[in-house]
This record gives C-alpha cells, structure tokens and sequence, in this order.
C-alpha cells in the first residue's frame, strides 16, 4: 500500500533499478534510522528529507543518502538543535550532496557532542542494521569499538556517533584483521596529531595568555575558547585527511608514487 510520504514525492523516476538505486520502503527506511515512519513523513513536509524516487506501483524507493541525511539530523537533535535551527542548517547545504559528504558533515558534528554510550537490545540493533546479524557482524562492530558486549547477550553498549558508519561497513568486504589493523592506523596517526595540536595550543594560545591573565573569568574564558575549537580543529583534520587520501588514491592507481 502506498503511505502518504510516498504518494506526496515527486515522480522523478519510474524505473528504481541500477546500481546505488534507491531501494528502500518508508517502513524499512524508517527501522534503519531508528525512527518512526510517522517521522519521515513528517521531515518530508519540512523539506528536511528528498522525495523518494518513485518505482513500480508508484511506490516510494529510498536511498543510502536518505539515510545519512536522517543520521545528521538526529546528530544536530542530540547536539539540543530545535527543529527550526535543524532546517536553516540543512537549507545551507548543497543539494546534490552525496551520502559520503552527508557522512563527513554528520562526523563532524559527533564531534560536538560529549562522549556518551547508548544500550541497544539486539532485537533494536538489527532493526537499525535492516538485517539478522550474525556473531561475526557483531564481532566486526566491536573491532571499530562501535558496540561493547554487556553481561546480557543480547544487550549492547553502543557508541551512536560510529553506529552508522558500522552498520554501514558490514557490507563491506574487509576481513577482522583488516579493520583491526586500520583502526589501529588511524588511532596511531590521529593521537600524534592530537597530541601535537594540544602542544601547539598550550604554547602558542593558553601558555602566554594564562602568564598575562589570572583571572578565573579569563581562565574560564579560555577554556571556553578551546572547548569551541573543537569542531573546527576536526573539521580541518577531516578535510586535510580527505584530499591527502585522494591524492594518495590517485598516485597509487595510475601507477606514480607520492614520495620524490
């Protein structure tokens, strides 16, 4: 039966086939994000959500950019964004972002937001994973330390600003070992630079500031300073990681190499 969000979309396609095609009912895409169909309607009136491609039966499609977008939208909820200030912070964004780019702006709002831990049933975590997962996927979900067992077997420790991209790499072929030793990688190279950014912060910014101002209010001050640096030291991390990987890509696949 076709639902309200699907027979409002625009009719932008008649054949949803195809590689990276939208693929997803409102119900299924609504049990992926951990909403409530009643919520997707509701983004789609806002114009917080792209209509759904339409296929066969007029029946609404959605896709993996559907998905991100709703992922950064519970994001900037979490963050205390009102849905009004949700709205004027996606009318920012290009339209034709991909869900990788929906992905990197996601990341780095995370990034705002304080460490916290979520209990996911599995019943729940496979809702959102849109498919039974077996030992080996939840094995691979607590490799990227998206998840930590609990005394419950069936109850997990769930870090929701990596749940997505987890779920998203189940369907990945990357072997244990390979995640294992890229998260490895990764942690290695970003502590050095976030040790060395620090560094540079104490010495350069709250070294000589902290030598001219006792103050408490100046202390508080600067503290404040660096607690709203954050996104935008992530924010640069994330870019500079970002164009170095494509060069990188680009050197290694047309057979040059990145070292002189």
């Amino acid at each position: 039966m076709t639902t309200e969000a699907d027979s409002s979309a625009q009719d932008t396609s008649e054949d949803v086939g195809g590689p990276g095609a939208p693929t997803l009912t409102v119900d299924e895409l609504a049990a992926r994000a951990g909403v409530t169909v009643r919520t997707i309607r509701f983004y789609s009136t806002r114009g917080l959500l792209p209509p759904p491609a339409i296929g066969p039966r007029r029946v609404g499609r959605y896709g993996p950019d559907h998905l991100s977008r709703l992922a950064l939208i519970e994001e900037l909820q979490h963050h205390g964004l009102t849905l009004a200030a949700i709205e004027r912070y996606l009318e920012q964004l290009p339209p034709d972002m991909s869900e990788h780019d929906l992905a990197i702006h996601r990341a780095l709002v995370a990034s705002w937001i304080p460490d916290s831990a979520a209990e996911l049933s599995r019943e729940q975590l496979e809702r959102r994973a849109g498919r039974a997962l077996a030992e080996a996927d939840v094995d691979r979900l607590a490799a990227m330390d998206v998840l930590e067992r609990t005394d419950d077997a069936d109850t997990f420790r769930i870090d929701p600003g990596l749940l997505h991209l987890g779920l998203r790499l189940l369907d990945v072929p990357i072997g244990l070992d390979s995640i294992v030793a890229a998260r490895e990688v990764m942690l290695q190279h970003s502590r050095e630079a976030a040790k060395e950014l620090t560094r540079l912060f104490q010495d350069e910014v709250w070294g000589p500031y902290s030598e001219r101002e006792r103050d408490p209010e100046a202390v508080a001050a600067m503290k404040s300073l660096s607690a709203h640096m954050q996104p935008m030291v992530v924010q640069a991390l994330v870019t500079a990681f970002q164009r170095t990987l494509k060069d990188e890509l680009r050197a290694r696949y047309s057979g040059r190499s990145t070292t002189a």
